[in-house]
């Protein structure tokens, strides 16, 4: 209701004075609106403070919030609006009055693939801070909170706050290359904390709980082959569960408190029995550990008896989503190299299949003609997967690179040069993007 909106507005107002509101009106628009240009957010920006500053004035007509934010969403409708453009606008702008603007209000891009801010040296930081302190600083939480627009409020908040504070420090003082060395050191927790966040919040976005937690489970099973789905299922239950709680929480701590649970969880579970992970638990500092787990490489695939097939009684039955999940599994640590954004694909199309079957007149027919579909079309795409990505991890580029064109070529006797150029710099793209770690979920589900 419009009260309550007002009320809300004009209590953090108060609370936070204009200058730490517009601090944080800067970080939330420029988050949500993460594809709109540094002036598109400055226009909305003075708007929405000149807004409270006017309305939560004391003694302000109870109206004049109300009257200036439908003006505002009037403005937003215009074809020469100077606000950020969003494919959604015109669906919103068919409606009137307060639904109007509570569909405005709920408008967001998507979330860069890949975080863009690049952290000038020292001596640029500085000469821009000298310059023009307010511009520099609106600009650096512009292109820092929609470059990491995923990362929950509160992170972006704090770490853009101790970031502008080292500028601000180390470019008057007398030694700032000392300084700036101390000042990193001291922000090194957070700086990870702003990364990982957003990596973890973009998978959650992009996948949403049940979805999260298969994609955490496979990448364990690939990091610790020689580990059971019973020891991984928890640990991926506990890391969706994080992402639900933390990734739009306005709890100051929630997901660095999370995190450094979940992170001691999974060394407790498996520091004890594999290589890799005893190494990255090692560290004193949680974060850096949990930031080495999600960098690790996928280990050799294990020697391990036949895949696990679950039956089409088990496929239909009130555990079939669980025993598919052990299936998809078995299958990602006997690949370790396969992206995730294969096996997203992958849990995808499990669902449809056990959705489309079980509720068919002969489930066990059409489960089995899927079977004989899937051995043949299937296996030997992800086998290709699979090693594309393997060659990617053990060789530098410019070999991968080359062994790829001789591969594609024998493959491909008949292919002009033209179209194995093409092929090539497909595969490249795709291994160079989808085959890391940290790949973005939704430009890679594309690319598979």
């Amino acid at each position: 209701g419009k009260a309550y909106v007002r009320e809300k507005v004009c209590q953090e107002y108060r609370m936070l004075g204009k200058e730490n509101f517009r601090t944080l009106t800067i970080i939330a628009n420029s988050r949500k609106y993460s594809n709109g240009t540094f002036e598109e957010i400055g226009h909305l920006v003075r708007e929405i403070v000149s807004l409270a500053e006017t309305c939560c004035a004391h003694g302000a007509d109870p109206s004049c919030y109300d009257a200036g934010s439908t003006a505002l969403s009037i403005k937003s409708c215009q074809a020469d609006s100077p606000f950020p453009a969003h494919p959604g606008t015109a669906e919103c702008c068919a409606h009137e009055g307060l639904e109007r603007k509570l569909c405005l209000a709920a408008l967001r891009h998507p979330p860069q693939p890949l975080p863009r801010y690049l952290q000038p040296s020292d001596k640029e930081l500085c000469q821009a801070f000298r310059q023009d302190p307010r511009e520099f600083a609106d600009r650096f939480l512009y292109e820092y909170s929609s470059s990491y627009s995923q990362a929950p409020l509160p992170v972006l908040v704090g770490s853009t706050r101790t970031f502008l504070s080292m500028v601000s420090t180390c470019c008057i003082s007398s030694a700032p290359t000392p300084c700036f060395l101390k000042e990193k050191m001291e922000r090194k927790a957070l700086s990870l904390l702003t990364l990982t966040s957003n990596r973890i919040c973009s998978r959650f976005s992009a996948y949403g709980k049940d979805k999260v937690s298969f994609s955490y489970l496979t990448s364990l099973a690939q990091k610790a082959p020689g580990a059971s789905f019973e020891e991984l299922l928890p640990l991926a239950e506990d890391a969706a569960e994080l992402s639900a709680q933390c990734c739009d929480s306005l709890a100051e701590d929630c997901m660095q408190k999370r995190l450094l649970e979940h992170t001691t969880k999974v060394c407790t579970a498996l520091s004890g029995r594999d290589g890799p992970f005893a190494d990255c638990c090692r560290g004193k500092n949680l974060m850096e550990n949990h930031f080495c787990i999600l960098a690790m490489l996928p280990a050799p695939a294990p020697q391990v008896p036949g895949v696990y097939e679950p039956t089409n009684k088990e496929l239909c039955g009130k555990d079939g989503a669980l025993h598919a999940t052990r299936f998809l599994f078995e299958l990602a640590r006997r690949h370790p190299c396969l992206p995730d954004a294969v096996l997203a694909k992958l849990y995808d199309s499990s669902g449809k299949i056990r959705e489309g079957c079980c509720s068919s007149k002969d489930p066990s027919a059409c489960l089995d003609s899927k079977r004989k579909r899937i051995q043949a079309e299937l296996f030997p795409f992800l086998e290709k997967a699979h090693q594309l990505c393997g060659m990617y991890h053990k060789l530098p580029f410019l070999d991968f690179k080359k062994k790829l064109r001789e591969s594609l070529a024998q493959a491909e006797p008949e292919a002009g040069s033209e179209h194995l150029e093409q092929l090539l710099e497909q595969r490249v793209s795709f291994a160079s993007t989808c085959c890391l770690p940290d790949a973005p979920p939704l430009l890679c589900a594309s690319k598979v």
